[in-house]
């Protein structure tokens, strides 16, 4: 446990070296609420954006832009126009992407069981590729993602290879998306406040706690219906989590 606080503190201590700089400010307070708990320490996170991409020249590697190389002609953790989009495009020298990328939250957990706890909440909120992996050394890391991605090429050597209605089409599937991201971070954000404020109201049975934060966990995994406490498992979120199912909501592009 020393060793936990400590690194987490060397960790926080830190520069944020993604391209922006600093947590975004749509998940400023989930972030805060997670590093706020001694067992638990963000590590990257994201939350949400769309972005038109170019890739560096000689173009695309199988149609895949890849991050580090490529430059961004536009992005945004909000909603977008089609406006924003054509106008990024006459900037375009080379292939360009229109992406939409949902939420993504990497948390490093002090012991199994916490990276449990984190899963459950956030499988039950709609983040349905969430996982747990455990380092050779026993670092324990907790992935929180979604599946419902956007990726579309929409010009090779700077011209553009769809219609401007196409592109219209493209932007309104994306801010759908982008909306149920939204309220699937919502969702994370009150779940896992429920979740932390059972464990509290347990706190005075150790034995206990860690019996329930096992079969929260088996409850989830073997996707049984009946309701655990402390988990926020409402009718209306489970109808809101089937829509990454939804064949519109879900909608994505192969070339």
């Amino acid at each position: 446990m020393a060793a936990f606080r400590r690194w987490k503190e060397q960790r926080l201590a830190r520069a944020d070296e993604s391209r922006k700089g600093s947590v975004d400010e749509a998940i400023a307070e989930l972030v805060q609420l997670l590093n706020g708990q001694e067992r638990f320490c963000t590590t990257s996170s994201c939350a949400g954006r769309l972005l038109l991409a170019q890739a560096p020249a000689p173009g695309f590697n199988g149609y895949e832009v890849q991050k580090k190389n490529c430059c961004w002609l536009m992005v945004t953790h909000q909603l977008c126009a089609k406006e924003d989009v054509m106008t990024a495009l006459q900037k375009a020298t080379g292939d360009t992407v229109f992406k939409f990328e949902p939420f993504i939250l990497h948390v490093q957990c002090q012991e199994l069981q916490d990276a449990q706890l984190l899963h459950s909440v956030a499988i039950d909120s709609g983040f349905r590729n969430s996982g747990i992996t455990v380092g050779r050394r026993g670092k324990i890391m907790m992935a929180v993602r979604s599946t419902h991605c956007l990726e579309v090429p929409l010009s090779h050597m700077g011209q553009l290879m769809v219609t401007e209605e196409y592109v219209d089409f493209l932007v309104q599937i994306a801010n759908r998306k982008m909306e149920e991201n939204m309220k699937r971070i919502d969702r994370f954000y009150k779940c896992l406040q429920l979740a932390l404020k059972s464990e509290l109201s347990m706190s005075n049975s150790p034995h206990g706690m860690i019996q329930k934060i096992h079969s929260v966990y088996t409850h989830r995994r073997k996707r049984k219906q009946d309701k655990e406490p402390g988990l926020c498992t409402s009718s209306e979120n489970k109808e809101e989590s089937k829509t990454e199912d939804d064949p519109e909501t879900n909608l994505s592009f192969f070339f």
